[in-house]
Order: C-alpha cells, then structure tokens, then sequence
C-alpha cells in the first residue's frame, strides 16, 4: 500500500469538542470497515479550519470512496513519496 496525506477542509473543526471528535473518529472507522483492507488510517491532525490525514491506501480512488461514505471531504490527495526528519541532515 501506498502512503497518503489528505487536506480535509472542515470549518471550525479545531473548535470541535472531544466528544465531537470522537464521534467523527467512530464514523470514520465504520466506514474504513465496510471498505475492507485496501485503506488504513494512520493518524490526523487537527488544526484550525482543516484536518491533515494519514492514510496508507492501494490508490486515490479508495481514498474517496472513504470521503464520500463518510461525508469527510478530501479536499487534496497527495502521495508521501519521501520522509525527512532533523536526522536527515546528519545521514
């Protein structure tokens, strides 16, 4: 599988409440199980009016079948190609 960073435009969703985010958590993982084993969530961070998602996926396409389920845009797609971290610097 193939690792993704996917943009998700969601106003106010940094303002959104634990419970809120939970929710949203729950009905994304439903949806992830009725796709099967061709999409993974790995993690999501939340900031202001957007989410930034990891997810490891065999194409774009499953990916948006998972924001048209879950009714959780996915406003870009883009494929991790490479990693760097500060130790980079050092290799």
């Amino acid at each position: 599988m193939r690792k993704y960073i996917i943009e998700r435009a969601i106003p106010e969703v940094g303002s959104f409440e634990r419970q809120q985010l939970r929710e949203a958590a729950a009905k994304s993982n439903d949806v992830l199980r009725q796709l099967g084993a061709g999409i993974q969530w790995v993690e999501s961070y939340v900031a202001g009016d957007k989410t930034f998602c990891v997810y490891l996926a065999e194409n774009e396409d499953i990916i948006r079948k998972h924001a048209e389920i879950s009714g959780f845009p996915a406003t870009t797609i883009s494929e991790i190609r490479k990693m760097i971290d500060p130790t980079t610097a050092t290799g």
